[in-house]
């Protein structure tokens, strides 16, 4: 009987085990100027078999910075990323119907967008001396950083996916994380919902462990590019205008 009930146990945890993203296979590529590494992550999950890419940008917060670039021209992120001199970046926060930032952008340590709260934006990425992901209610202006815009939600804390996000709709998504040490990037994922990216990036991708991460405006605005070691560029172009941009740019 004891043998009986522990294998029923058994069976009845391994039953309710929770599904897990695994790394398929990857590949890495030097930016230019070797600041950058340019990391393909293919994944698949366990139970289901549904597969999802992430691009990442991972760069050293010692060599490199992050510059905020207001897009009120509408122009492609690609565009954009060249006329800054930047080595890669994403699309950034979100806007209102009229085009207007919603939520905190500080860009060349001048305040542009107030800092807004809500369900949605429960986070601010900014830069100093060095990268930090902060909650809304951890953040201050009085920190006086040159660089920060607020995005959400949170999808990692404390290096583990975080609970209750949205698990139906799957879109392309862009992020910021930060791992250990003076590691960061900025990422891409393809069609995802809110709360598989969160378990993709609670997974090592490569020897990139993520401590915090953050979401940024999804869907049509998701867009990544990379300066590539030969001086091409890895573009994956939004499909609509965006109002700003999180570009990476050397120290």
């Amino acid at each position: 009987m004891p043998r009986l009930r522990a294998a029923f146990l058994f069976l009845a945890f391994a039953t309710a085990a929770p599904a897990q993203w695994i790394e398929k296979n990857s590949r890495d590529e030097n930016s230019f100027d070797g600041r950058i590494v340019h990391r393909h992550v293919d994944l698949a999950e366990s139970e289901t078999g549904n597969r999802a890419s992430v691009d990442l940008a991972l760069f050293s917060t010692k060599s490199c910075k992050l510059r905020v670039i207001d897009n009120a021209d509408g122009v492609l992120l690609a565009n954009a990323m060249r006329r800054a001199n930047c080595i890669a970046g994403i699309n950034g926060g979100y806007f209102d119907p009229n085009f207007a930032p919603l939520g905190l952008r500080i860009i060349d340590g001048k305040v542009t967008s107030r800092l807004s709260r809500g369900r949605l934006m429960s986070g601010v990425l900014a830069c100093d001396n060095a990268i930090h992901i902060f909650r809304v209610a951890e953040f201050s202006v009085r920190r006086k950083p040159n660089t920060a815009i607020e995005g959400g939600p949170f999808l990692v804390d404390l290096a583990k996916s975080v609970r209750g996000l949205e698990a139906m709709r799957a879109a392309r998504r862009s992020f910021a994380a930060i791992g250990s040490g003076d590691r960061a990037a900025l990422g891409f994922c393809s069609d995802a919902t809110l709360a598989d990216l969160a378990r993709i990036l609670a997974v090592a991708l490569g020897d990139f462990k993520i401590q915090r991460a953050l979401n940024f405006d999804g869907g049509s605005s998701s867009a990544f590019w990379f300066r590539k070691d030969d001086g091409s560029a890895f573009s994956i172009p939004e499909e609509k205008a965006v109002r700003d941009f999180v570009g990476i740019v050397p120290r």
